[in-house]
């Protein structure tokens, strides 16, 4: 199963183990199993879409038209299971692996009617997850390896997720349960309850569930001043319990150069090693040797992973070789 080349062991924002269980063999996680029932619940519902052990057998072929990442194999494994039972799926190809224009991704078979109707929602997944998948390789590609991450902004929820990790991409949290995020909203609602002179910031870092919270913490910030805020926070509340993980600062829309004046300010006030530096906000991929050689920080994170990610083009073939 792909994962990101570099740094991951040190950095909160894989949670692929959440979704994929290594218990009796390993296998998709109830939760996302969950997510696969419901996103693909919505799909057959909308499409009509049911099992039918009508018309005479068949194979179909699903190919792919052109090169890329396959992701999928689970949901559709799933949906097979769940409500399509007259027909048999098999698959050529591993979930993460490359394949090339004309490459058999896998075969159906069963009654025309079966096959037939659960043909587009089955395309939907593959076509959709490789899509993700492929998009997130690329970009894995262009850093050389460097951490990316997606965000929260998601369309088909935790789906998207399992398909940048097979990408090589980071999850970063899953859900809002998953992980504490401090971000601009919550900073400020907190901004009319505290004086005026107050560190809204470093009010936020001290309300903070260490024993909870600290193996994933991020906090949204604007500027250097904000990040020396709350490292300092972070710090001294860490220093209080003997606690040793680092909080994450996303520094947000503040482009190479500006994260790269904040990690030498917190080099110099002694706060660097208590952070992880996320860089986030309008990255491009072409931009991102940019990111990895001047910008200091530890990972990136974008939406461009997947969202408006064009599906993967393939296409199922009734009979034939």
């Amino acid at each position: 199963m792909a994962t990101s080349p570099r740094n991951v062991e040190r950095l909160p924002h894989d949670r692929s183990s959440l979704l994929y269980s290594t218990d009796e063999g390993g296998g998709p996680s109830g939760m996302l199993l969950d997510s696969i029932d419901r996103w693909t619940g919505a799909m057959l519902a909308d499409d009509v879409a049911n099992d039918r052990i009508e018309g005479g057998f068949i194979v179909g072929r699903v190919i792919s038209k052109q090169s890329g990442v396959v992701a999928g194999r689970f949901a559709v494994n799933r949906m097979m299971e769940r409500c399509f039972q007259s027909c048999i799926a098999s698959w050529s190809v591993e979930e993460g692996q490359m394949v090339s224009e004309g490459d058999l991704i896998l075969s159906i078979e069963g009654p025309s009617e079966g096959v037939l109707r659960c043909e587009r929602v089955m395309l939907n997944i593959i076509g959709r997850m490789s899509g993700i998948a492929t998009e997130t390789s690329e970009w894995l590609s262009s850093s050389q390896g460097f951490p990316v991450a997606c965000t929260r902004k998601t369309e088909w929820g935790l789906l998207d997720k399992w398909a940048v990790h097979v990408g090589g991409g980071l999850t970063h949290r899953l859900n809002r349960e998953d992980a504490l995020m401090i971000k601009e909203n919550d900073l400020a609602v907190l901004e009319t309850e505290v004086p005026d002179e107050s560190s809204v910031v470093a009010i936020a870092v001290n309300k903070v569930d260490f024993d909870k919270e600290a193996s994933f913490c991020t906090v949204e910030v604007s500027d250097t001043k904000q990040a020396i805020e709350a490292a300092k926070a972070w710090s001294e509340c860490q220093n209080r319990r003997s606690g040793k993980e680092r909080i994450v600062l996303l520094l947000d829309n503040m482009g190479p150069s500006r994260c790269s004046e904040a990690a030498m300010e917190l080099n110099r006030e002694g706060l660097r090693d208590w952070c992880i530096l996320e860089g986030s906000g309008g990255i491009e991929r072409e931009a991102l040797g940019e990111w990895v050689t001047q910008s200091e920080v530890d990972l990136v994170s974008t939406s461009a992973v997947n969202m408006g990610v064009a599906p993967l083009d393939i296409s199922m073939i009734v009979g034939g070789e």
